[in-house]
């Protein structure tokens, strides 16, 4: 026998299963961390760095007392994580405002590094990066950006997968360290990161190598961030998470740069970056291997 169901009982079950469709991805959306304690911990001078818009963003700041940072409560391994930030104004000189990813195990930490080196006024901000593998690092890349990082806020990411690890700013590749473990060059896919953030004095070395020092007369130097972003495998966690192909960063779509972002990549390095150690021959007469491999 067949039974017949009207068109308005048809509706009504489409209706609920939607209903129930949408609640259930709200609650996916909202199970994600909202504000800054919910990923993150204050790990120096907690009076240097203040919650703004109900734990959403975060200002931190640099005086002569001290400087400060933060550090998430998990370590990764593999995966994306981002972070608006709004970099230091005005006269920046010697101060570093740095977001990065750290193994924290001492001589054979694994790191990937964003370090915001400021700069005196109306002169480019750079952009220092630097991988460390097995505890191995030298390996800094500067970039002057082609915009004004204190004047609003733009988005830096790390991207890290068993392919290729891939520093960006608002999308746009300025890095790309390769996994090139079939010619024999140790990559970083062992040791879950933490992922950390500081603004502290380095007028030692920041800029122009040191020669600009801290303008202290302009403090507090201030440095401000909001949409903090992970999403990877959180260690301790499954067994089987970093392994799996399944997750979406291990996708045939990100295991290269796309024809778009390898343009990207070219025009950064041809026209915005100002230091690279694979040529620079003082300090590596001879190129290291990842460069000869084509990093």
């Amino acid at each position: 026998m067949t039974t017949l169901t009207s068109p308005s009982l048809k509706y009504s079950a489409f209706v609920l299963i939607v209903l129930y469709a949408l609640t259930f991805s709200f609650s996916l959306v909202s199970a994600r961390p909202a504000t800054f304690l919910q990923d993150f911990k204050i790990a120096w001078s907690d009076s240097h760095i203040k919650q703004l818009d109900g734990g959403r963003g975060i200002q931190l700041i640099l005086d002569q007392n001290s400087g400060c940072g933060f550090a998430s409560r998990s370590k990764y391994l593999f995966g994306r994580v981002s972070m608006k930030i709004k970099l230091v104004p005005g006269d920046s000189a010697g101060t570093v405002t740095a977001f990065y990813m750290n193994s924290d195990t001492d001589t054979v930490r694994d790191e990937l590094d964003f370090e915001f080196l400021g700069n005196r006024t109306g002169q480019p901000y750079t952009v220092q990066t630097n991988v460390y593998v097995h505890g191995k690092g030298d390996k800094e890349q500067r970039v002057n950006l082609w915009f004004d990082p204190s004047a609003d806020f733009h988005t830096y990411t790390i991207f890290w997968n068993h392919h290729q690890a891939v520093f960006s700013v608002d999308g746009i590749p300025i890095r790309v360290y390769k996994n090139n473990e079939a010619k024999g060059i140790p990559f970083p896919k062992f040791q879950p990161m933490g992922v950390y953030s500081t603004l502290w004095e380095a007028d030692d070395w920041a800029t122009r190598g040191g020669l600009e020092k801290i303008n202290w007369s302009k403090s507090p130097f201030y440095a401000y961030y909001k949409d903090f972003d992970i999403e990877g495998c959180a260690m301790p966690g499954p067994a089987n998470c970093a392994s799996n192909p399944s997750n979406w960063w291990e996708g045939p779509a990100y295991q290269q740069l796309s024809p778009v972002q390898a343009r990207q990549y070219r025009w950064v390095r041809m026209n915005h970056m100002i230091y690279d150690y694979c040529t620079d021959k003082s300090r590596n007469p001879v190129p290291p291997p990842e460069c000869r491999a084509g990093i």
